[in-house]
């Protein structure tokens, strides 16, 4: 394998890119797999487990890691939980595209969490990026907030919901990584998820939903939810972002939400204004900053 700078930096960039792609499906598997929000959660982290599970079984790479990563992991998947019950609430209500866009909030949330538990003071990109993520959302919605359903209104908090959580998730998820005697991330993302499947499974046994598939289709979705979401996109992302500077990154990654609304609008017929689009790129902008305000 070649160790020159630009072939890796090339590697790293195609894998990057496509691990994107892949995960700008999410929302789309979510919407057409014809079972419940939290059962398509459910499914999404336990088929994912598994094939994550055979991948740790061929590599001979199953230990013990000690209760100290035991209790990590399992406050990581329960943040996991929660953001996956609402994320896919989101999307049922505001569809793909959006749900994906203000889940990314999750980049502004990030940078007052650590501020409000570190003492880290956010950059003045950072705080500059706000308002226009907040104009480019208004603009998406393009209804006043008094005349937007209450679905859609309820949609809108899932989504913000989403964010924290995710934000939760990843604070815990980056110590565990970053911890003397760390697992491997294939490891940690395999925990995380068998641990996050216990937790959405109880709660479709405390609301008496069931855990069927309906049909081929469902199946197929789910699975290629748990494939290309839960393992293949951000094994590909996670193994190529430490190869690519953090600016080319953020740029790539927003291939993901854009992707995400795209898809909305080819495949559900979503109605897009002109104006909308405009709140998009506007939202899509100022995540970008925010995403790399910390690495400018």
């Amino acid at each position: 394998m070649s160790h020159d700078p630009a072939f890796v930096f090339r590697q790293a960039l195609i894998r990057t890119t496509l691990g994107a792609v892949m995960i700008s499906f999410s929302a789309v598997f979510v919407k057409i797999a014809q079972v419940t929000p939290t059962g398509s959660a459910f499914y999404r982290v336990f088929f994912g487990g598994c094939i994550l599970l055979m991948i740790l079984l061929v590599r001979g790479q199953l230990r013990w890691y000690g209760g100290h990563f035991l209790k990590l992991a399992l406050i990581t998947s329960l943040f996991f939980a929660l953001d996956l019950y609402t994320w896919h609430r989101s999307i049922r209500f505001v569809g793909p595209g959006l749900a994906t866009i203000v889940a990314n909030f999750e980049v502004f949330m990030v940078p007052a969490v650590a501020f409000a538990i570190y003492g880290e003071k956010p950059s003045i990109r950072l705080i500059l990026s706000i308002p226009p993520a907040l104009i480019g959302l208004f603009m998406i919605v393009g209804t006043p907030w008094g005349q937007l359903t209450p679905a859609f209104r309820l949609g809108l908090f899932y989504g913000i919901a989403a964010a924290v959580f995710y934000t939760g998730f990843l604070m815990v998820f980056r110590r565990i990584q970053s911890e003397p005697g760390s697992p491997p991330v294939v490891y940690t993302l395999m925990v995380v998820s068998f641990a996050t499947a216990l937790f959405l499974g109880l709660e479709i046994i405390r609301t008496g939903e069931s855990f069927a598939i309906p049909n081929m289709f469902s199946l197929s979705s789910l699975v290629g939810l748990a494939l290309m979401s839960q393992t293949l996109g951000w094994l590909l992302i996670g193994q190529s972002l430490p190869k690519i500077p953090a600016a080319v990154a953020g740029l790539i990654l927003l291939l993901q939400p854009s992707l995400s609304f795209v898809w909305d609008v080819l495949f559900f017929n979503r109605e897009t204004s002109a104006m909308a689009w405009t709140g998009v790129f506007l939202a899509l902008c100022a995540i970008y900053i925010g995403a790399t305000s910390s690495k400018a």
